[in-house]
C-alpha cells in the first residue's frame, strides 16, 4: 500500500511541482480515512486469531459476514462525510492555483474508498489465520498495474491520455478495485477457506455480532484515525506555508513511509500471533510474542534510521528535480531520524495491545497523545516558535514517543489482567 502511494508521488513529482503539492493536500485528508476504514478492519484480527487459535472455522466465517457487512455500511458513511467536504475545500486555506489539480484526484480517491474497505476486510481473514502471504502477492500485482496505468496515464503515453495528476488517481482507483475483486475472489473460490465459507454463508446478519465486531474494531480505527489525522493536519499548515513547503512535507512524510510500512507489517504479525496465543489466554506468551517481536521492530528501526540518514538526499531526488523544493526536503531529515524509534515502539504495542482485544484504551490513548499532545505542539513549534516546516516535523516526536509509552503500559496491565 505504501508503494501505491511511493509510486505516484515519485510519477507526479516528475510530472510538475504543481501536482505533487496538490496530491500532497488530498493523500493527506484520504490519509486520515483510509487509516479509519484500515483501523476499523483490524478489530477483526484478534477477533479472528482467537477463532482460528480454537479450530472455530465455521463462526470465522459466521464473523465475516457480519464484519463486511459493518464495514461497508462504515466506508459508505465516511464517503459520504467526505463528499460533503468535497463542496468546500476552497475553505481549508491551499493555495488557489492548485484547486484545479486537486478536485478531480480528490473524486478518484472518494471512489477508491470502499474497495480499500473490502479488501482489507478479506486480508484481516486472511492475516489471523496465518496466511499472510495472499494478499501480500495481490497487492504487489496491484502496484504494478498501478505504475503501469501511471506511466500510461500521468504522461500520456502509447496513446493514452495525458491526464497528469487525475490519471494518477484513475490508475490507483483501478488497482484497488482489482486487488479488491482478487482477495473476494480468493475466499469465494479457494479450499483453504471452504469451511469459513460455508459459515458465511450460512450465517445471518446478527445484532450480538456487530456490537462485538463493533466495540473491537471502533477503537483500533479511531486510534489510526487520530494518528493519521494529526499528520493529515501538519499537511495542511504546511499548505498554510506555500506550495513549495506543501510539496517538501509530502516528499518528506511519503519517505518517511518506507519505515512505517516495514514497521507496520511487523506489528501486524505481533498482533495475530498475540491474538492466537490469546485464545488459550496464556499472558507469559503474549508477552513474549510482543517483547520478541519488539526485537526485531528495533533491529529494522536502526536500519531505516541508517537509511533516511546516508540516502535521505538521494531518496528525495526520486520524486522531483526542482531545487528549491530539495533543498526544503532535505532539512527534515534530522527530524525524520528522530521521530523512528517513537513510530516503532508505538506500532509495535498499539498491535500488541490490539491482539489482546482489550481495545477500548487505544481510543483514548490516541487521542491524548496525537490531537490532545501532537496536534498543539504542531502549531506551537510550526509557527508562534518561527520553525516552520521544521517544527512541524519535528512536533511528531512529541507524540509517537507519548503514545508509545502510554501503548506499552497498557499493553502490560492488560497481560497481567488475563492471567
Amino acid at each position: 500500500m505504501i508503494v501505491t502511494a511511493f509510486a505516484d508521488n515519485i510519477m507526479v513529482g516528475r510530472y510538475s511541482t504543481e501536482a505533487l503539492a496538490s496530491a500532497s493536500f488530498v493523500n493527506g485528508v484520504f490519509n486520515v480515512v483510509i487509516f479509519c476504514c484500515l483501523g476499523f478492519t483490524y478489530g477483526l484480527t484478534p477477533l479472528v486469531g482467537a477463532l482460528y487459535g480454537q479450530g472455530r472455522h465455521s463462526d470465522i466465517g459466521a464473523l465475516m459476514r457480519n464484519g463486511l457487512f459493518l464495514n461497508i455500511v462504515y466506508a459508505a458513511v465516511l464517503t459520504g462525510a467526505l463528499g460533503v467536504l468535497y463542496f468546500h475545500l476552497h475553505r481549508l486555506g491551499q493555495p488557489s492555483e492548485l484547486m484545479p489539480l486537486i478536485r478531480p484526484y480528490y473524486l478518484t480517491a472518494l471512489a477508491a474508498l470502499l474497495p480499500v474497505a473490502v479488501f482489507n476486510v478479506f486480508a484481516q481473514w486472511s492475516y489471523g489465520t496465518t496466511d499472510t502471504s495472499t494478499p501480500m502477492w495481490i497487492i504487489l500485482l496491484g502496484n504494478v498495474l498501478n505504475i503501469i496505468g501511471n506511466y500510461l496515464l500521468i504522461f500520456g503515453h502509447f496513446g493514452a491520455p495525458e491526464l497528469g495528476l487525475t490519471g494518477a488517481g484513475l490508475s490507483t482507483l483501478a488497482s484497488r478495485v482489482l486487488t479488491a475483486v482478487a482477495l473476494c475472489c480468493v475466499f469465494a473460490f479457494s479450499r483453504r477457506a471452504s469451511q469459513s465459507r460455508a459459515g458465511f454463508r450460512g450465517a445471518a446478519i446478527s445484532k450480538a455480532m456487530l456490537v462485538r465486531v463493533w466495540r473491537t474494531s471502533l477503537p483500533v480505527s479511531m486510534q489510526m484515525t487520530f494518528e493519521s489525522g494529526s499528520f493529515s493536519v501538519a499537511a495542511i499548515m504546511s499548505g498554510w506555508l506555500g506550495a513549495i513547503p506543501l510539496a517538501a512535507f509530502q516528499i518528506i512524510v511519503i519517505t518517511g513511509t518506507l519505515g512505517f510500512c516495514v514497521y507496520y507489517s511487523v506489528g501486524a504479525a505481533i498482533s495475530v500471533v498475540v491474538s492466537n496465543v490469546a485464545g488459550s489466554g496464556d499472558t507469559r506468551q503474549m508477552r513474549r510474542a510482543a517483547w520478541q517481536g519488539y526485537h526485531i521492530m528495533l533491529a529494522l528501526m536502526v536500519c531505516s534510521s541508517v537509511v533516511f540518514a546516508t540516502c535521505g538526499r538521494s531518496i528525495l531526488g526520486l520524486f522531483t528535480d526542482d531545487a528549491v523544493v530539495l533543498a526544503a526536503a532535505a532539512a527534515l531529515i534530522f527530524p525524520l531520524v528522530l521521530y523512528q524509534l517513537g513510530d516503532a515502539t508505538q506500532i509495535t504495542f498499539a498491535n500488541a495491545l490490539r491482539g489482546t482485544s482489550h481495545v477500548m484504551p487505544m481510543l483514548w490513548i490516541a487521542f491524548f497523545s496525537y490531537v490532545v499532545a501532537g496536534i498543539p505542539a504542531t502549531y506551537l513549534l510550526g509557527f508562534p516558535a518561527g520553525m516552520g516546516l521544521y517544527g512541524i516535523l519535528l512536533s511528531f516526536s512529541v507524540s509517537l514517543f507519548l503514545a508509545g509509552a502510554l501503548f506499552l503500559t497498557f499493553f502490560l496491565r492488560a497481560t497481567r489482567l488475563r492471567r
